[in-house]
């Protein structure tokens, strides 16, 4: 079972509504989420903000670096409360092949909120940069998993 449906049946089950903001991976954690069996009923949807600009001015990240845990905090805050859903994921990096924000490829920063928590992740992942989106993905929904269950 992918994780993508580990958190689909995870969120139907319980009742949960899931929304994300997506910066690195431009809406794939959307696609793989609403492919879902059943997603309809729980998933919300996102938002995109490949751009800065989104960043700050529809999520309300605070202008400032953008490949920091603190921007992936605030987009997942900012996503939930602009949906008001249960669970929200965001995910912000350098998939690569160059440095952005002085922080080298395939640094990756995580956050999922539930219920008002937020957990924050950093990660590295190397290879080039569809293995890094790939791992991205996966490991987003995975915490996103994780925050769910109240780990």
């Amino acid at each position: 079972m992918t994780a993508a449906e580990r958190l689909s049946h995870r969120a139907a089950s319980a009742g949960l509504t899931v929304a994300v903001a997506e910066s690195l991976t431009c809406g794939r954690i959307a696609s793989a989420l609403g492919a879902t069996p059943g997603s309809s009923g729980w998933f919300l949807g996102g938002v995109i903000a490949y751009d800065n600009e989104v960043k700050f001015g529809v999520l309300g990240v605070r202008r400032g670096p953008v490949v920091s845990g603190e921007c992936a905090r605030e987009m997942a805050e900012g996503v939930a409360r602009l949906t008001k859903a249960d669970l929200a994921i965001a995910v912000t990096g350098v998939g690569g092949p160059a440095h952005a924000e002085d922080q080298p490829p395939g640094t990756v920063f995580i956050a999922a909120t539930f219920q008002g928590e937020t957990i924050v992740e950093q990660r590295h992942f190397p290879g080039p940069p569809d293995r890094v989106l790939d791992a991205t993905i996966e490991r987003a929904l995975e915490l996103g998993l994780r925050a769910s269950l109240g780990d």
